[in-house]
């Protein structure tokens, strides 16, 4: 049996995705592992791994449009832009009010989709929030309503140019940016050009307990956009619309492309019966060749093919790519169409 294929993972809260990749090895028996698509370390959700060949289909995933939910602070910004990082803003209009009330039930873990056991904290209680621990910011609650938020919406629909957080894995001279911002140094990211196709309120404003220990105003939100694009970034430039500062927490993947978190597996219960074929993942149409053709192309020649392709990309200037499979089905390679021809990109065969 073929250890390549592709592995549909619910990544947990507090987990790095790429420790999420440590069972693949385990189960599939390969360091020949990769994913589609980095996950912050507080995010949960979907990735998508592969193993053996079909790690040269990532780049073909990590390019469709994804799904995300998270929950929007506002009233107070953090070096992270994550809920629980070190405070470096506040908003002056917010009224101080004790957050006591609002701990009637409070699970932090639950609140940032973690589960007990794996409730990671980086940081000392005490670095949540600038000054002594008797010394705590008096914040409160902006002035935001949901129609507030909604009416800002529109703006970030379509092209947008974004800033990325200064703690991701953008490369600057060669280094990540978070490592760089971990030694103190100062940080200055341009802005990328990313692609939001929706953005809505999915659930009510509520109050809840903040890194300072006070309440704040926050928001459930969904957003669909394309590669590129940084939750955390979204919920610091919407709170900047709002006129405040915010940041985010239980940010979730939902999709990548046509693929839903809802068939997914957790690590823990990964088994080889989660391998799937790489074209059940990705969608490009799969073109059955006879014995000659399949030598041919395992050669890296081309093969004349006169019969109508269905489904190919109709996207202007881009290749259209098909999987190559033998006579039974069994995928063996991607390729290109071209008319009269397909044209071998890679072979995907047994390891």
């Amino acid at each position: 049996m073929s250890s390549s294929g592709f592995v549909l993972l619910d990544k947990i809260a507090g987990e790095t995705s790429f420790k999420a990749l440590f069972p693949l090895k385990r189960v599939f028996c390969t360091k020949r592992v990769g994913h589609a698509g980095t996950l912050d370390l507080r995010a949960s959700g979907l990735i998508i791994a592969a193993t053996g060949r079909a790690t040269r289909l990532l780049p073909y995933i990590e390019a469709k449009d994804k799904c995300y939910t998270f929950r929007l602070h506002l009233g107070y910004e953090t070096d992270t832009l994550e809920w629980d990082g070190e405070v470096v803003k506040v908003d002056d209009k917010c009224v101080g009010r004790e957050s006591q009330p609002c701990l009637h039930g409070y699970d932090r873990a639950q609140h940032l989709g973690l589960e007990q056991s794996e409730s990671p904290k980086t940081r000392d209680e005490s670095s949540c929030h600038p000054g002594a621990e008797g010394d705590r910011i008096q914040c409160g609650v902006p002035s935001v309503t949901r129609a507030d938020l909604e009416a800002v919406l529109p703006q970030f629909i379509g092209d947008i140019d974004q800033v990325p957080p200064n703690y991701s894995a953008v490369k600057i001279d060669g280094h990540r940016a978070s490592d760089l911002a971990n030694r103190g140094r100062e940080i200055e990211l341009k802005p990328r050009r990313i692609h939001i196709e929706s953005l809505k309120v999915v659930d009510e404003g509520k109050v809840t307990e903040g890194c300072t220990g006070k309440c704040f105003a926050t928001f459930d939100l969904e957003c669909n956009c394309s590669k590129g694009t940084y939750i955390r970034s979204l919920g610091r430039d919407l709170a900047r619309a709002l006129g405040t500062c915010g940041c985010v927490s239980m940010i979730r993947r939902h999709r990548i492309g046509d693929v839903t978190v809802d068939h997914a597996v957790r690590g823990d219960a990964l088994t080889p019966e989660h391998l799937l074929p790489v074209d059940q993942v990705l969608d490009f149409p799969v073109v059955r060749l006879n014995d000659d053709q399949v030598k041919a192309i395992r050669l890296g020649n081309w093969v004349p093919w006169r019969t109508p392709v269905e489904n190919l990309s109709t996207t202007p200037g881009a290749e259209k790519f098909v999987f190559t499979a033998d006579k039974d089905g069994a995928v063996i390679g991607l390729g290109v169409y071209d008319p009269g021809r397909i044209c071998p990109k890679f072979f995907l065969g047994d390891d």
